[in-house]
């Protein structure tokens, strides 16, 4: 009694048993439809989320945040730099390193980034002591010349620890002329990081020895720097480039893997705009419902009107009687989602134990199990895209009814 007569009829609506029992399977299916796409929608985006967290936290273990190099020579004086790092709070460690390319062989030839590095430094800026299956960092002392490969790489090389490898490098100026630089290196531990493109396209050397290998004197590529905020990785590399002189060349992990990132959020996008068909397909359900709904209830339509509901009245009636429609199927769909969300490993391994197959095999996709990442903002845009579907749906049925003529529809009566 409380309520406005075009909210109190449409609610009305809602409850009452039709003499139609098709118009309430029609009405069960657009909230279904809805409810699925919704689900569907919120599951799969907290899927293709956790999946780039997931490729995000294994690259950002082994690369750097940002990185401060010299700009087309090498970094001389790169003690000042990590200490003038390493004054500022928001770096939690710094670390000088060389980085080129070579080709190393084996029993097989395979091209790989050579990175050089100080072990007892490097735990600072990566995780690589942790990823060691075979063998430890230390092992990497200056003038023995050992090298650390990725399983992988290793493994595409033909070689295990103990063996030898020769690295190529780049063209190098001697007094004969320009030539390529070889050196054989004993391969002293593996690493496996979990990461392709590490696992099989990163050996890590002293720096000591690259530096004598790439005749750089005391110089470096550059130094590597990890955050406590790795978005402020941009900001922090430029402004200790600004307070080192010379020129220096400033890179962040956003720039350095720009193309990988936006294709991700491409996929994520993408799939978003096509599972936001379902949620369509349920929309166009109900204005089926909503229509023949209409045709049933032109009696009392033209009753309402002969009482003195206004048209707008009579919209109204059905716009709140097909937008109750949407609210209560976007309303499953989210509890739905996350409840989907936040048990989908259970599920994958409830179906792989029914079916006797490993889903997701560890050596094919490096990850165990169904990474997820429910964002609450992911949660709200779908719903908020439900209900405005929804509410669309409803507006061309609703000026159907409004356009009744209660002469015409009590003819017959």
């Amino acid at each position: 009694m409380f309520k406005p007569i075009p909210v109190a009829i449409g609610l009305r609506y809602l409850r009452a048993k039709r003499r139609n029992g098709f118009i309430s399977f029609i009405s069960l299916a657009s909230i279904l439809g809805i409810a699925l796409g919704v689900t569907a929608l919120i599951t799969t985006l907290a899927v293709m989320s956790g999946f780039q967290r997931e490729i995000r936290d294994r690259m950002l273990q082994m690369a750097a945040h940002a990185t401060v190099s010299g700009y087309g020579e090498p970094l001389q004086d790169w003690p000042h730099a990590v200490r003038v790092a390493t004054a500022d709070k928001r770096v939690a460690g710094a670390a000088p390193y060389i980085e080129t390319q070579g080709l190393l062989r084996g029993a097989r030839n395979q091209p790989a980034i050579v990175r050089g590095v100080i072990p007892s430094e490097e735990g600072k800026v990566s995780v690589l002591g942790e990823k060691m299956v075979v063998g430890k960092l230390d092992a990497l002392q200056p003038g023995q010349f050992n090298i650390v490969l990725g399983k992988e790489l290793a493994m595409w090389l033909g070689v295990n620890v103990g063996d030898s490898v020769v690295l190529t490098t780049d063209l190098q100026a001697t007094p004969m002329g320009a030539m390529p630089q070889f050196k054989r290196f004993r391969v002293s531990g593996l690493f496996e990081a979990g990461y392709n493109e590490f696992d099989k396209g990163l050996a890590v050397v002293n720096l000591q020895d690259a530096q004598k290998l790439l005749r750089m004197g005391d110089g470096v590529t550059g130094v590597r720097l990890r955050l406590f905020d790795m978005d402020q990785a941009f900001d922090v590399a430029r402004e200790l480039a600004e307070q080192l002189p010379g020129p220096y060349s400033v890179s962040d992990w956003t720039r350095e893997n720009a193309n990988m990132f936006r294709a991700l959020k491409m996929e994520k996008t993408v799939m978003a705009i096509l599972l936001s068909l379902l949620i369509a397909m349920g929309a166009f359900n109900l204005v089926s419902s909503q229509v023949m709904l209409v045709t049933d209830k032109q009696a009392d339509i033209a009753i309402l009107r002969t009482l003195g509901l206004t048209p707008n009245g009579v919209m109204q009636v059905f716009m709140v009687q097909g937008s109750l429609i949407g609210i209560i199927g976007t309303v499953l769909g989210v509890v739905g989602g996350v409840l989907l969300t936040l048990n989908l490993d259970h599920i994958l391994a409830g179906i792989e134990k029914v079916l006797g197959v490993q889903l997701m095999p560890e050596d094919v996709y490096y990850i165990t199990g169904l990474p997820t990442e429910l964002k609450a903002d992911d949660v709200v845009v779908i719903a908020l895209v439900a209900l405005g579907m929804a509410f669309i749906a409803t507006l061309y049925p609703a000026w159907r009814a409004a356009r009744t003529a209660p002469a015409e529809a009590l003819r017959y009566e």
